[in-house]
C-alpha cells in the first residue's frame, strides 16, 4: 500500500508507508520517500507548500509498478489506484463511483476536450443546448468522424459514424433518448453467458443512475445523478402520431422503460427540464410571456391579488459528464486529464500496470495500483487492446505487433442498429422547418442561452414506439421516433420543405460485422465492417418497417396535415423497390457495440467475464457497450450507464443489487403481429 502525503499549516502529515528510493514529481513539488517510515518534501523553486500541486491539492501515488523501468523518467511516473481510459458515457461513471471511497485514487484520461469552454456551459450551446445536436455530426471536434469499409449490400456505400471525442463521450452528442431497452435482452445476456446480468440484476441499477422527474416507482429510480424527464408536448404532429399509432391498432404505452416497452407513447429524455419562475402582474401578462417563451410555458398560480407566478420550462442536455463527472472534480484522489490519446496498455507478463499517451505532443506513462480500465467505446477499446496485444494473433502478427493474449474475439461480433426516415410533407406551417431559418434561430439561441427555455430545450423527439414485426415474436423488434420536421444527410444539409418523419429501424439484426486494425498507428481510424443487411431476415424485417410506417400515417390523425410522401415517394411500392430504396437511404443510427463481448471464459469468442476483467490477463477491465453479448432493443446509452454503475460494484467488491419479481407486459397472444 502506497503512501498518501497531506499538507497544510503544519507542515507534512502522513499517512500510510511510503516505499524506499521513490522520487515523484507533481508540479513544483519533488516527494522524495527514503528508508524507513519519514516521507521527506522538497520543494523545487517554490514560495509556499499550498502551490505544490498542479490542481491544489496532493494525492496518493505508489511505486508498485516501479520495477517496469529502472530509468530516472519512470522513477519520476506518478501512479493511481485506477488508471480509466475514455470520459464517456461509462468511464464518468466510474470515476464518479470509485472515487467515493477517498482511500482509492482515479486518473481519468479523455482523448478529446472538456465540455465547456472557459468553464461556461452556455459557451459551450452546441453540446448542452438539446435542439443544437446535429451541429456536432458536421465537424469532428468532438467526434471521431468514423466511417465504415463500403458496404456489399447497400450499394458499396460507406456510412458514417460519429462517435464522442470529449468529456461525456456518445451521451455528449446522442439525441439524448432515454431507452433501457426491453426486460428478455438482459435475460438473453444471461443466457448468452453474462452471468449475474439478466434483467433482475440490471434493474436495480438503472434506477441507481436515474433522478426521473416524474418521481420513483418499481422501474423508475428518484435519487440518482441521471436526470431523466418525460416528453410531453403539446405540439399537434407528436399528438396525432400517438393517436395514429394507437387508430392502428397498437397500445398505448405509458412508460417505455417500466412494465411495457410495446406501444406508442412519449419518449424519455436525458434532458434536465427545471423551471425558472417570472412574474407578472395580470392574466394577460401570461399570456404574452406564453408568446414570448415560445410554449415553454408550464404553468401559473396566484401569488398574490397584484402577483401572478409563472413557471417556464428550462431545458438542458444531461451527459455523463454533467452528471457524474463535473460535480466530483473537486474531490482530492480524482485527476481528470483531456486531450490526451491513450496508445498503449502497458503490461508486466500478463498484468496490466498504466499506459502510455500522448498529451500536447509529449508522450507520457502512467501507472495503476491496482487496474487499467477501458472505457472508450466499442471501436476505441478494442483498438486499444489490439494495439497493445491483445487480440486475434494472427492479425497482431502480421502488423509486426507482440502478442501478449490471444483473443480472437477482439474486434469481432461487432452489431449496431441501421435507420431509415419515412418522410411526409406536411400541410400546415408547423413542423420545424421555419424554426431552422436563420433569423429563427438566432432567436431562439439567444432565449436558451439566456435563460435556457424555447425551442431550443428540447430535440422535439418526444414520441415514439415499439412494435413487433410479425407473430410469434415475444417482444418488440421494430423501432418508431417521431420528429415534427425533415432531416437529411445525419442533419448536415438543411431541411427543404415543411415535413414530418418517422424514424424506423429493426433492434435485433442478424447481420454482425468486426473492426481491425489499419496500422500500429493509433492515430489511424480502424476499418469497420458491419456487414449490413447480409441476411434475408434483416432485409425482409426492413421493408415490413416502411409499410407498417405507412400504415400510421395513413391513419385519420394525420389527415388534417398528410401532403405527398416524400421518402420513400409513392413510385417506390414494389418489394424489390422498396429493397432498393433502403439499400440507398438507410443510415447507422449510431449504435456500435457488442466488440469485447462478455461471456463465459468457455466461449472461444469472449473477451471479459461477468466481472468485466479481461480474460487471461490480470489487472484489465473493459467496461463499456463493447462488452455488450448482443444489441439491446433500444438505444445504448441508458444500458451502458447501467453498466458501469453495476461495474463499479463489482470492482468495489460489493454485493450486487437485485429486485427480483418485477413484472413485464406479455401480449395477450403471439398469433398476431399487435
Amino acid at each position: 500500500m502506497s503512501s498518501l502525503v497531506t499538507l497544510g499549516q503544519t507542515g507534512i502529515q502522513r499517512v500510510g508507508e511510503m516505499t524506499r528510493g521513490r522520487l515523484i514529481r507533481d508540479s513544483r513539488c519533488l516527494f522524495t520517500c527514503v528508508a524507513g517510515r519519514n516521507s521527506v518534501l522538497k520543494k523545487l523553486n517554490t514560495k509556499s507548500p499550498f502551490s505544490c500541486s498542479i490542481t491544489g491539492r496532493y494525492r496518493r501515488f505508489s511505486a508498485s509498478a516501479a520495477h517496469c523501468s529502472t530509468s530516472p523518467a519512470h522513477q519520476k511516473t506518478p501512479s493511481y489506484s485506477y488508471v480509466i481510459v475514455g470520459a464517456g458515457s461509462a468511464g464518468c461513471v466510474l470515476a464518479n463511483r470509485l472515487t467515493e471511497d477517498a482511500h482509492e485514487s482515479v486518473l481519468l484520461l479523455e482523448a478529446g476536450p472538456k465540455d465547456m469552454l472557459l468553464g461556461s456551459v452556455r459557451l459551450s450551446w452546441k453540446i448542452h443546448m438539446p435542439a443544437a445536436l446535429t451541429y456536432n455530426l458536421c465537424d469532428d471536434k468532438y467526434n471521431w468522424y468514423y466511417h465504415t469499409l463500403p458496404q456489399a449490400h447497400m450499394d458499396s456505400r460507406v456510412m458514417y459514424w460519429p462517435r464522442g471525442r470529449v468529456w461525456g463521450g456518445s451521451s455528449s452528442l446522442n439525441a439524448m433518448v432515454y431507452i433501457r431497452g426491453h426486460a428478455e435482452d438482459y435475460n438473453r445476456w444471461q443466457r448468452e453467458g453474462a452471468e449475474g446480468w439478466d434483467y433482475e440484476h440490471c434493474l436495480p441499477y438503472f434506477k441507481k443512475a436515474q433522478c426521473h422527474e416524474l418521481g420513483e416507482n418499481r422501474y423508475r429510480g428518484g435519487s440518482g445523478p441521471l436526470h431523466v424527464s418525460r416528453g410531453k408536448t403539446s405540439h399537434p404532429l407528436h399528438k396525432a402520431f400517438i393517436e395514429a399509432g394507437q387508430q392502428a391498432g397498437y397500445p398505448f404505452t405509458d412508460d417505455m422503460n417500466g412494465y411495457q416497452q410495446e406501444g406508442v407513447g412519449w419518449m424519455d429524455m436525458t434532458i434536465y427540464k427545471g423551471c425558472v419562475k417570472r412574474h407578472a402582474k395580470s392574466q394577460s401578462s401570461v399570456l404574452n410571456m406564453q408568446h414570448l417563451y415560445n410554449s415553454s410555458f408550464c404553468d401559473y398560480e396566484p401569488s398574490s391579488s397584484y402577483c401572478l407566478q409563472i413557471c417556464l420550462k428550462i431545458g438542458k442536455r444531461w451527459s455523463t459528464a454533467s452528471a457524474y463527472l463535473r460535480p466530483v472534480l473537486g474531490r482530492a484522489n480524482l485527476k481528470a486529464e483531456v486531450r490526451c490519446l491513450t496508445t498503449k496498455i502497458l503490461f508486466d507478463g500478463n498484468r496490466a500496470v498504466g499506459v502510455e499517451y500522448i498529451q500536447n505532443g509529449q508522450k507520457k506513462r502512467v501507472f495503476a495500483d491496482k487496474e487499467v480500465i477501458l472505457s472508450g467505446g466499442a471501436i476505441n477499446s478494442p483498438q486499444l487492446l489490439m494495439l497493445s496485444g491483445v487480440g486475434n494473433a494472427d492479425d497482431l502478427k502480421k502488423l509486426g505487433i507482440a502478442v501478449v493474449q490471444h483473443l480472437p474475439g477482439v474486434g469481432s461480433n461487432l452489431q449496431d442498429h441501421l435507420e431509415l426516415y419515412v418522410q411526409q410533407q406536411c400541410t400546415q406551417p408547423i413542423t420545424l422547418y421555419k424554426a431552422q431559418k436563420p433569423f429563427h434561430m438566432v432567436k431562439i439561441g439567444l432565449e436558451w442561452l439566456t435563460v435556457f427555455t424555447g425551442y431550443g430545450a428540447t430535440a422535439h423527439l418526444e414520441s415514439g414506439g415499439f412494435i413487433r414485426s410479425r407473430p410469434h415474436v415475444t417482444h418488440p423488434d421494430i423501432q418508431f421516433h417521431f420528429l415534427p420536421s425533415q432531416v437529411i444527410d445525419h442533419g448536415r444539409v438543411a431541411s427543404k420543405i415543411e415535413a414530418y418523419q418517422v424514424h424506423v429501424g429493426p433492434m435485433r439484426s442478424t447481420s454482425v460485422g468486426w473492426m481491425k486494425l489499419k496500422s500500429t498507428n493509433p492515430l489511424d481510424h480502424p476499418y469497420i465492417q458491419p456487414n449490413y443487411l447480409s441476411s434475408d431476415i434483416d432485409v425482409w424485417e426492413f421493408r415490413e418497417s416502411i409499410k407498417l410506417s405507412r400504415e400510421i400515417f395513413a391513419q385519420k390523425a394525420f389527415d388534417p396535415f398528410r401532403g405527398p410522401e416524400v421518402q420513400p415517394g409513392p413510385q417506390v411500392q414494389s418489394d424489390a423497390d422498396i429493397d432498393a430504396f433502403v439499400r440507398q437511404k438507410a443510415d447507422s443510427a449510431y449504435h456500435p457495440s457488442c466488440t469485447c463481448k462478455m461471456g463465459s471464459p468457455s466461449d472461444p469468442m469472449a473477451v471479459v467475464d461477468s466481472d468485466t476483467r479481461v480474460l487471461g490477463l490480470e489487472k484489465l477491465r473493459v467496461v463499456d457497450a463493447s462488452i455488450m453479448p448482443s444489441i439491446i432493443s433500444g438505444y445504448l446509452n441508458s444500458p451502458t450507464i447501467m453498466m458501469a454503475e453495476k461495474a463499479a460494484d463489482i470492482i468495489r467488491g460489493r454485493s450486487p443489487l437485485v429486485d427480483p419479481g418485477a413484472p413485464v407486459y406479455q401480449p395477450v397472444t403471439l398469433d398476431t403481429q399487435r
